[in-house]
């Protein structure tokens, strides 16, 4: 399996991938039955390699790829179908295992060359704007906001969630403050010199646009935002 197999041909993975990343339906008769994979690039790579190595053909004249991936029919659709609503859930599926991400890669390759873009949706008040770009369970999630001159955001700590900021154009002032104490420490940042903020926990902080353009700031989180638990307690620096 691999980018651009033929779907409709003999390649359940292609046909999946196509179909999914299209909008069409898929059809599984039996969910359990296991497939045993190898990925394109191992195979080309062990055709290179006993090109350059002159290997002796083993008996039975077959060679074996080193690596290949058992999973069943119901499985590698579940996984499709979460690479295809990343996109408006933001939840980005765990890509540590090899698998995982041959297959994100294989999928991605079966978009129609108009579908490569897709919108976010972004939170507009009167400080600015705010999106969120990608969640992840295992990495937190990433999100974007332009902050309008004169305009502070944040002024609230946590308890454990971690945060980095990483202005990426304008001039700002990240203030923090612990707890415990009244002093308040400031840094000042901007897009001409990219520097990244952590913020511990247990520290109050915001970020306060100082320049007369709009301010545009990459922000990270340790866990993806739940309302339910949100770890954000409101207090001025």
């Amino acid at each position: 399996f691999g980018k651009w197999c033929r779907p409709n041909y003999n390649s359940v993975v292609a046909t999946f991938c196509n179909n999914v990343a299209n909008g069409l339906d898929i059809a599984i008769n039996d969910p359990a039955a296991e497939l045993t994979l190898v990925y394109i690039d191992d195979v080309v790579e062990d055709f290179v390699k006993m090109m350059r190595t002159s290997p002796e053909v083993p008996i039975g004249g077959f060679c074996h790829i080193d690596r290949s991936f058992t999973i069943k029919l119901g499985e590698l659709a579940d996984k499709l179908y979460a690479f295809r609503d990343s996109r408006s859930s933001m939840l980005m599926a765990d890509l540590e295992k090899p698998f995982d991400r041959f297959l994100y890669a294989t999928y991605t390759s079966y978009f129609d060359t108009a579908d490569f873009g897709y919108s976010l949706e972004t939170k507009r008040d009167d400080r600015g704007w705010l999106a969120e770009f990608i969640k992840s369970k295992n990495f937190g999630q990433t999100f974007v906001s332009r902050t309008k001159p004169g305009i502070s955001r944040g002024n609230h700590w946590h308890h454990t969630k971690i945060e980095k900021f990483l202005v990426i154009d304008g001039e700002a002032e990240i203030k923090f403050r612990n707890l415990d104490y009244a002093d308040v420490i400031t840094y000042k940042v901007s897009g001409e010199e990219l520097k990244v903020l952590d913020i511990p926990a247990g520290y109050i902080h915001s970020i306060t646009n100082v320049g007369d353009k709009d301010l545009l700031t990459l922000f990270w989180a340790d866990e993806v935002f739940d309302p339910q638990k949100p770890d954000t307690h409101y207090k001025e620096v």
